[in-house]
C-alpha cells in the first residue's frame, strides 16, 4: 500500500474531551476551591463525622493486636512493678502524712479567709477519664485520638491532662472519638505563670524537640533554669494551677530584647495512655444577670487534678 493513501488523522479516542492541560487547571482550581471552602465554611465536617463513625469499628478491630501485646507485656512485668509501687507508696504515704494534715489546716484557713473577704469560690472542673487510641495520621502536627467524643459530652476546647500535667486541648470532636492537639504542636499556646515569681507569659509548642518555648519574655525577666510553670487561667480554657513545663535553658542575648527560654513539658506527650478530659474553664465562670451574679460551683487545684489523672491511669473511673 502506498504511503500517500494512509489515513494520518488521529483516531477518535485521542480527540475526545478537553486537553490534558485544561483538565489539570480545572481540577487544580477545584481542589483549591474545596480546601478554602472547607477551611472557612466547614462543608466537609458532617462527612468527616460520618466517615469517622463508620470507620470506628474497623479502627477498634485493628487495635486489638496492639492491645493484646500491651496486655501481655503488662502481665509479665505487672507483679514486680506492683510490689515495687506498693513499697514506694507506703513510704511516700508515711512521709506525706504530716504534710496532708498541714494542707488540711491551710485549706480550712483559706476557706475562712475567702469567706471573710467575700471572694468568689474557686471553680471545680468536671472531668472524665479517656484512653489514647493512636496518633493522628497528619505528620505535620502533634495530635492524638482519644476514645471519647460528643456522645460523651466532650466539647471542642476541652483541656486534656495526664498524671504529670497539661497534655493538650481537644480541637476536633467526632461522635465516638476526639482529636487532641498536644502542647508540643507548633500551633499550641498555653498561658502560663512562673510559680516562683508569679510572672505571666505564653508557652508555645516546639515539635522539632518535643518541648515548648516561653516566648516574648524580656531579656532581664526573672526566669531561671528549674522554674516550674503552671497555667494562669487567663485564657478561659485551662483552669489555673495546672503544671505545664519546667525551664531547661535560658539564653539572654545582647542583640535581642527578648530571652530565649526553652521548656521541658511535665506531661508525657510522646507516650500518652490514660488521660483526663476537663471541661473548659469558661463553662464555669459566673454569668451576669439583671439580678446579680449566678453562684457557681468551686476549679480543682493542680494536685487534685494530677491525683485524679493518676487514678485514671490506674484504671479508676471518676
Amino acid at each position: 500500500m502506498a504511503l500517500g493513501t494512509l489515513d494520518r488523522t488521529p483516531p477518535p479516542f485521542f480527540k475526545q474531551g478537553p486537553s490534558a492541560f485544561t483538565r489539570l487547571m480545572f481540577f487544580s482550581s477545584l481542589a483549591v476551591f474545596l480546601m478554602v471552602a472547607d477551611q472557612r465554611f466547614k462543608i466537609t465536617q458532617p462527612a468527616r463525622a460520618a466517615i469517622a463513625t463508620v470507620l470506628h469499628p474497623m479502627q477498634q478491630s485493628l487495635l486489638v493486636p496492639v492491645r493484646l501485646w500491651r496486655q501481655a507485656g503488662d502481665y509479665l512485668v505487672g507483679l514486680e512493678y506492683a510490689r515495687v509501687t506498693l513499697d514506694a507508696t507506703e513510704k511516700r504515704m508515711a512521709n506525706q502524712a504530716a504534710q496532708v494534715m498541714r494542707a488540711q489546716q491551710l485549706e480550712a484557713e483559706n476557706t475562712r479567709l475567702r469567706n471573710l473577704l467575700n471572694l468568689r469560690p474557686q471553680i471545680v472542673v468536671q472531668t472524665q477519664a479517656a484512653e489514647a487510641l493512636y496518633d493522628a495520621p497528619d505528620p505535620f502536627t502533634r495530635k492524638i485520638v482519644i476514645d471519647r467524643g460528643s456522645n460523651h459530652q466532650v466539647v471542642a476546647g476541652s483541656p486534656v491532662v495526664d498524671e504529670h500535667g497539661v497534655l493538650g486541648q481537644v480541637t476536633r470532636v467526632y461522635p465516638l472519638t476526639s482529636e487532641v492537639t498536644l502542647v508540643t504542636d507548633r500551633d499550641a499556646a498555653v498561658p502560663v505563670v512562673v510559680a516562683r515569681t508569679q510572672q505571666r507569659g505564653v508557652a508555645y509548642g516546639r515539635p522539632e524537640s518535643s518541648g515548648m518555648e516561653l516566648r516574648f519574655m524580656a531579656g532581664n525577666a526573672d526566669v531561671q533554669v528549674g522554674d516550674t510553670l503552671h497555667t494562669s487561667g487567663l485564657d478561659g480554657v485551662y483552669p489555673p494551677g495546672l503544671p505545664v513545663a519546667r525551664v531547661m535553658r535560658v539564653d539572654r542575648r545582647a542583640d535581642s530584647a527578648f530571652a530565649r527560654i526553652v521548656l521541658d513539658t511535665l506531661s508525657k506527650p510522646d507516650n500518652p495512655h490514660h488521660v483526663l478530659v476537663l471541661k473548659p474553664a469558661s463553662d464555669h465562670l459566673p454569668v451576669l444577670h439583671h439580678g446579680g451574679v449566678v453562684h457557681v460551683a468551686p476549679v480543682p487545684s493542680a494536685s487534685s487534678v494530677a491525683s485524679a489523672a493518676s487514678d485514671a491511669a490506674s484504671g479508676v473511673r471518676p
